[in-house]
Formats: C-alpha cells, sequence, structure tokens
C-alpha cells in the first residue's frame, strides 16, 4: 500500500510517499480502507518534533474515517463493511492516517450512520471532540444562553458554532468578514470582525450585557478581553494560546463576576468513544458538517501541513488517498 512516511523529525520536506507493507490489527484494533484523514496542526507538531518524538519512521495522521477491512481477534461490535469515524489523539494515541490503510484501537473510533458524510467525518475528530469537549462536557452550554467562539471560522471554531446552536445556545462568533455569510449559514446569530476596536463593546451589546461561555483558542490576547465581556457566573474554557504566559491587567473584572475558568486538553479526554458519538449524531441530522476548504492526495502531505499552519481558510484540510 501507498503512505506518507519520515524518517527523521524536520519541516514537511521530510514527509514522502512509499509502499510499504499493509498493516496487521492487534487484537484490540481494526484496519481500515482510509477513505479520509485530516490534517491538523498537531500533525506538524509530531512531524517536526515539537512534540515529544515519534520513533521513526512512522506514517502521520491522527483523525481518520474508512471502511473497516479487517477486525482484531477480540474486537466486537465492528465487521468488515463498517463505516466508521475517529481520532488517535490521547495518552497513548495512534496515528497513521496518511495512508491507503491504517490502524486504530476501537477505543477511539465509533460508528458512521448512513447519512453523515464519509470524507467530512475524516476530518472531524480532533475539532469536533475539542469543541464538544469544550461546550458540553466543560461549559455546560444551556439553550437561550450566550456563548461566545473566538475565531469562528477555525476548525474547532466552526464545529463549536454548530455544536452551540445545536444546544439553542445564541451564538456569537468572530472571524474575518469574508467568512461571516457563512458563518451565519452554520448557525451563528451575531458574527463580529475580530480587529473592530469596539469588540467588547459590540460582544456586549449583542448579548445583553455579558456572556454566559466562552470558547478561547488563544488566551493569551484574549484572557483579559474574556473577563470583561463576561456575565456572572460565566464559564471560560481555554484550549490554546500563542505564548504560554497569559495573565490579566485587572483580574477584579472576573473576580466580581465569579468567571470561572477551565484550561483543556483534548488528551484528556476519557472515552473518546463519549464525544465521537455524539459528532456522529449531529452529523447524521444535519446538525453539523465540517466544512472542507481543500482536499489534498498522498503526495501533497507536505504542502497541506505547510496550509494548516500558514493559510486563512473555513473548516478544514483533507487528504484522500
Amino acid at each position: 500500500m501507498r503512505a506518507v512516511r519520515l524518517h527523521e523529525h524536520g519541516d514537511a520536506d521530510v514527509l514522502q510517499v512509499e509502499d510499504i507493507e499493509r498493516p496487521t490489527p492487534d487484537e484490540d484494533e481494526l484496519l481500515l480502507e482510509v477513505a479520509a484523514a485530516g490534517v491538523n496542526p498537531v500533525d506538524t507538531y509530531f512531524r517536526d518534533g515539537s512534540y515529544e518524538p515519534v520513533a521513526v519512521p512512522f506514517t502521520p495522521g491522527v483523525d481518520v474515517s474508512g471502511v473497516v477491512a479487517e477486525v482484531g481477534e477480540n474486537v466486537e461490535g465492528f465487521e468488515e463493511g463498517d463505516r466508521v469515524f475517529g481520532t488517535g489523539i490521547g495518552n497513548g494515541g495512534s496515528q497513521g492516517a496518511y495512508a491507503e490503510y491504517a490502524t486504530i484501537p476501537t477505543d477511539r473510533v465509533v460508528h458512521l450512520p448512513d447519512d453523515a458524510d464519509l470524507t467530512e467525518a475524516g476530518a472531524a475528530g480532533v475539532v469536533a471532540v475539542t469543541a464538544w469537549r469544550a461546550l458540553i462536557d466543560h461549559a455546560d452550554l444551556d439553550p437561550a444562553e450566550y456563548c461566545l467562539v473566538h475565531g469562528g471560522s477555525g476548525g474547532v471554531g466552526h464545529t463549536a458554532v454548530q455544536i452551540a446552536d445545536a444546544v439553542s445556545a445564541r451564538v456569537i462568533t468572530t472571524a474575518s468578514e469574508a467568512y461571516h455569510d457563512d458563518l451565519a449559514s452554520l448557525g451563528a446569530e451575531t458574527v463580529l470582525d475580530y480587529g473592530r476596536d469596539d469588540l467588547a463593546e459590540a460582544v456586549l451589546e449583542e448579548s445583553d450585557g455579558g456572556v454566559d461561555a466562552i470558547l478561547d483558542h488563544r488566551l493569551d490576547d484574549y484572557l483579559q478581553f474574556d473577563a470583561d465581556v463576561a456575565a456572572t457566573g460565566c464559564r471560560v474554557v481555554g484550549i490554546g494560546e500563542n505564548s504560554p504566559d497569559p495573565g490579566f491587567t485587572n483580574d477584579g473584572a472576573a473576580r466580581s463576576k465569579d468567571v470561572s475558568y477551565q484550561f483543556m486538553s483534548m488528551f484528556n479526554t476519557p472515552d473518546l468513544r463519549v464525544p465521537l458519538g455524539g459528532v456522529a449524531h449531529l452529523m447524521a441530522s444535519d446538525a453539523l458538517s465540517i466544512e472542507l476548504a481543500r482536499t489534498y492526495d498522498l503526495e501533497d502531505a507536505g504542502q497541506a501541513q505547510v496550509d494548516v499552519m500558514n493559510d486563512s481558510y473555513l473548516g478544514k484540510l483533507v487528504i484522500e488517498p
């Protein structure tokens, strides 16, 4: 089979397509004929060694969808021909989705309903599970609450907008003007240009004085902003930052409103099948779609990893072997 491989950590040029033997699933694994593999920033961190280096050679790619080609001897609940999707990320995670075939443990994959798109599902894992964990598990978002999603055009952002809308929250999000109409069509009640000088005032006006839940992907930029636009009892969930030293200029804004902060990593998800199952249901019921900005073949995997870090687009990038 054909697979993207790297034999040393480095820039995107280390990714090469090779012919290798098709893997055999372990007793608790599935072998998938890969339909699609999502391209995530985390893939580049494993490639360049920013995360604890993975033993080389290896095939990158944590998000995957496909059709079951073989089941491990102890696997129950799956059979050949099943459509599935999942993500290998997490403690003791697995990779290998940038290939024609890939193995994945059964505790990181769920069945995909017939009404859900197989290619979109390949790009759903990291972003949709992160958004689900942030808004459903940590923020405990309720109907009619105001929910602010920073960066609504991104992978996590555009899924978060839809998940918040699916629970009937009132969604406010920020994005470049080019994506405003798209995000409105995905369920955002209000879309604001993140670069406007009066952004905080606009959020307060659109939320009747303050938001109830916030999904923040850049804590170093918005930690104080979140406190300033929060309603009393607001839950802020932080999923990332550009600089590892975010701080307040006035923490009184948070204390005076009993704002709670939850910093999370998808790596700590207790059981990936729970949010994956929720995502599958939303996809099957047309409440959630993964916007595919571009698709790539295996030979262009290096370019896909460059683009995921440098380009602006709505939604996700995906590799189709």
